[in-house]
């Protein structure tokens, strides 16, 4: 995937900013069924937020690079324990992909 230009980053950011959280992972980390629920989430939204549990901030980066190594997505943003994650659908739909959306938010 190739690299997100700061504009494109900004404008994921500026998106990203009302959406909630659509994947938790906690005590039992990056499962097989969490990383199927984040592809199936990157899948219809494009753009989403995931909240890692923890209270070690190189545990939870870890954590946040793994995601994105297994869903195949981009790091856009992390906060905290938020990270906003971006893959590019192969088929948008409209109905349910955040970036159609809220594409108001972004101009």
């Amino acid at each position: 995937m190739a690299a997100l230009s700061i504009q494109e980053r900004k404008r994921l950011r500026q998106i990203g900013h009302v959406l909630n959280p659509v994947v938790m992972i906690g005590d039992k980390g990056l499962t097989e069924n969490v990383v199927e629920e984040l592809n199936r989430a990157l899948n219809d939204h494009e753009l989403i937020k995931v909240k890692v549990g923890g209270e070690d901030r190189t545990a939870r980066a870890a954590t946040i690079t793994e995601i994105a190594d297994a869903t195949g997505s981009e790091i856009v943003q992390t906060i905290g324990k938020i990270a906003l994650l971006y893959k590019k659908a192969a088929k948008q739909n409209p109905k349910l992909s955040n970036l159609v959306r809220h594409v108001h938010l972004g101009n």
